[in-house]
């Protein structure tokens, strides 16, 4: 896990913790740059082609139902989140859904649930679960993974960097963060860090919504922003460009399309699909449209090797 050289005197529950950043989509860090539920044009699934040879892999049982059912937990933008009708679910992990089931040529039927419900119910409620899930050793054991998206944390900091902030080292700055993320709780060890090497003292801008987070950040108050990065790459989007990721993504993970391990025809007939939707640009394409190709891997693998 890479870390920046300002993380390496944070405790150990803090690093488990930033493992986790973006896998418990009831963290509250998915509010967006210029609002809870932006409107955004989700993607359209009939500009992809089914493709007949990936979708001969499908188990029958699949192809009679024609329909793939999809478990997420809708709280998460840019990932998956209500729209501002109150009802539609959209997100980059949403679109991403949808193509898979053009590729395969099935209908697409998403449904909200609580986070931790969701990959209990893979292979009986759900065909597969697409919500940020984070590849973990403990999440292998229960399902298979196929990788789709590399996630983690970032800072962001006005356009230019006008303050020329140095990622490595924030100290004397003042820094935005949600209540409730794992941001939030790591910007303690921060302040920690910059006190215990005799530095200035971070101000803490502390904000229950992370569109406050980059107003304020927008306006001035704030010299960082630092959230989940693709939270981040959204807000940079969200706000034209107003604002920019500074260094690299750190504490990064994989996330992965969860399947049962019993459904290993269906579990080759996604890893297919949405190989192809990489390999022919349809998914960056996706990504593109949240503001989010910095999260953008090559290869759909198996159940990649995680610690």
């Amino acid at each position: 896990m890479r870390r920046l050289p300002v993380l390496t005197a944070l405790t150990a529950v803090a690093a488990t913790l930033a493992l986790t950043a973006c896998t418990d989509a009831s963290s509250g860090s998915g509010s967006t740059a210029t609002g809870d539920t932006p409107s955004v044009e989700s993607f359209d699934p009939s500009t992809i082609a089914k493709d007949d040879a990936i979708a001969a892999m499908l188990p029958a049982d699949v192809v009679e139902a024609g329909t793939l059912k999809v478990g997420t937990n809708a709280t998460y933008a840019p990932a998956e989140f209500i729209a501002d009708d109150g009802k539609t679910i959209v997100g980059y992990d949403v679109d991403l859904a949808k193509a898979i089931g053009a590729v395969l040529g099935l209908d697409v039927e998403v449904e909200t649930a609580d986070f931790a419900a969701i990959i209990p119910a893979i292979g009986s409620k759900y065909d597969i679960g697409v919500s940020g899930f984070t590849i973990t050793p403990e999440r292998l054991s229960e399902v298979d993974m196929i990788s789709y998206f590399r996630a983690g944390e970032s800072f962001a900091v006005a356009k230019g960097n006008p303050k020329d902030v140095d990622p490595s080292d924030v100290c004397g700055l003042s820094i935005a963060v949600q209540t409730g993320t794992v941001e939030d709780e790591a910007l303690d060890g921060l302040m920690a860090d910059c006190e215990a090497a005799g530095k200035p003292d971070i101000t803490p801008l502390r904000y229950t919504s992370q569109a406050d987070v980059t107003t304020n950040l927008v306006g001035g108050k704030a010299d960082v922003m630092y959230a989940d990065s693709q939270v981040v790459a959204y807000a940079v989007a969200q706000t034209g460009g107003q604002i920019e990721t500074i260094g690299d993504i750190f504490a990064d993970s994989l996330h992965g399309i969860a399947i049962a391990k019993s459904d290993t025809a269906l579990t080759q007939a996604v890893q297919a699909a949405v190989q192809k939707l990489m390999d022919d640009s349809d998914y960056t394409a996706i990504l593109d449209a949240w503001g989010n190709t910095s999260g953008a891997v090559t290869t759909a693998e198996l159940n990649p090797a995680v610690s």
